[in-house]
């Protein structure tokens, strides 16, 4: 989540007008994330979070997205779910912007995961896998392996700015990864961005996942590699492979990997490495003045990376 673009009071009680949730009492924008502009939105009665879509999700995409949430909290996956308007309508505009709101969830996310958030995240990564494999509607991963070359190309002239010879490290793994990518594993909806700062918490216990505005139809362990590179990391970008072990085995117990997948596991993980090195370059050179948005390091995904690319075998992520 972020802010972008700034919402006028006025404009935003006129909004919520079409909307059977109360009447304004206070906003404020959230600052985490770095796709939408986001606001938590109190009502008199109660809690909402207002999205606005900015330019890098697509109109054409929001049914998608909406859709899921609604078809996922229907096969009892916890998440945020849009909220329909007198009309009965998902969608409105604010400040120039297509805009949603979405319930409000309960609970918050854990920055530094244990064993034990990661075994609940791999459980519930595996349950939205299986939530989603009936859900209708598809839509091409615009950041798998097909989408990386245009983000190299936009970032590779000032790569090296961020470290030194970044760009041809950059040249030589994607030419590699576009030869060698896996095909045709077992393929379904994908949250594509399960980082922990979109699984929320109550103590212990996982209370629901939010913003789906990356998902997509694609390999399901790519999900896996995702969150591989999300969760099981320390602070010092060494892999954990008690957290790698405990999240993996938790997956496995609601839908077994198979074989091709475990085979494939760490070419997945090299590429969703790469998937978010490029796009934190892309966004570190390009965040829009005044914007309230923290760029991420990019180079915390070089040296995940540079872990992937020495691995073994799978037992180095905790496979037996």
């Amino acid at each position: 989540m972020a802010v972008y673009t700034d919402v006028a009071a006025e404009d935003l009680g006129a909004f919520l007008a079409d909307y059977d949730i109360g009447e304004l009492r206070s906003y404020k924008g959230i600052a985490e994330g770095v796709e939408n502009s986001n606001f938590l939105v109190h009502t008199s009665q109660g809690n909402f979070i207002l999205t606005l879509y900015e330019k890098r999700v697509a109109a054409r995409d929001l049914p998608f997205f909406l859709g899921l949430m609604e078809h996922l909290a229907s096969r009892g996956i916890t998440c945020p779910q849009p909220v329909k308007n007198k009309t009965g309508g998902l969608l409105g505009t604010v400040a120039g912007r297509p805009a949603a709101i979405i319930t409000f969830l309960d609970g918050m996310w854990i920055r530094r995961p244990s064993p034990t958030h990661c075994a609940a995240l791999g459980a519930a990564l595996a349950k939205l896998h299986l939530a989603g494999l009936d859900f209708a509607q598809t839509r091409a991963n615009a950041l798998s392996v097909g989408g990386w070359r245009p983000l190299y190309d936009i970032c590779s002239t000032r790569a090296n700015e961020v470290q030194r010879d970044l760009q041809p490290f950059l040249a030589a793994e994607l030419t590699e990864l576009e030869q060698v990518w896996p095909r045709h594993l077992p393929a379904g909806v994908i949250h594509a961005d399960l980082f922990p700062d979109n699984v929320f918490f109550l103590g212990e216990r996982l209370s629901g996942l939010i913003d789906f505005y990356f998902a997509c139809t694609d390999a399901l362990a790519y999900d896996v590699a995702i969150c591989l590179n999300a969760w099981c990391f320390e602070a010092d970008h060494s892999y954990n492979v008690t957290k790698g072990k405990s999240l993996l085995a938790a997956y496995a117990g609601v839908r077994p990997l198979a074989a091709a997948e475990r085979e494939a596991l760490p070419l997945l993980a090299r590429g969703a490495a790469l998937r978010f090195l490029l796009t934190r370059l892309v966004d570190w050179f390009n965040v829009p003045p005044g914007a309230l948005v923290r760029p991420k390091d990019p180079l915390e995904y070089f040296r995940k990376l540079r872990f992937h690319q020495a691995v073994a075998s799978v037992r180095d992520y905790g496979i037996a």
